[in-house]
């Protein structure tokens, strides 16, 4: 998918909501802070995010911690085309300040963001290219 189909997936809350996390608001502007609760095997994960880094088309990086634990990590977006395709780079920094309990491992992350960028964000760009 194009840049910007790719850019909107991941800035436009309502389309977020569809793929991503059920957020309340979102808005690409430093200083926005967001959060949403995830359920996970029984646990309820209180994220809360604050954008850091908008570069409209190409990058956008927000803060993610958890609500009473301690840590702080920056989840960053790049986009860069290739041809009318869209290469997406996402980077978790900061993973290993969080507690060192198995929720929080390096591969859970891992995991995680290759099913949500790997295959629920490119299905959904790519159902909305044959629409």
């Amino acid at each position: 998918a194009p840049v910007a189909k790719v850019w909107n997936a991941i800035t436009d809350v309502d389309q977020m909501r569809q793929w991503y996390f059920d957020l309340k608001e979102f808005r690409a502007e430093v200083g926005f802070e967001f959060e949403f609760l995830v359920e996970h095997e029984g646990n309820t994960y209180h994220h809360l995010c604050k954008v850091m880094e908008v570069v409209p088309q190409k990058k956008i990086a927000y803060t993610w911690r958890y609500k009473g634990e301690p840590g702080d990590s920056l989840v960053t977006f790049e986009l860069s085309a290739e041809g009318d395709k869209t290469r997406l780079r996402l980077t978790h920094t900061g993973i290993e300040t969080f507690p060192k309990t198995p929720a929080y491992a390096r591969k859970n992350f891992e995991t995680g963001w290759t099913q949500i960028i790997g295959a629920e964000l490119k299905k959904f760009v790519e159902s909305k290219e044959n629409k």
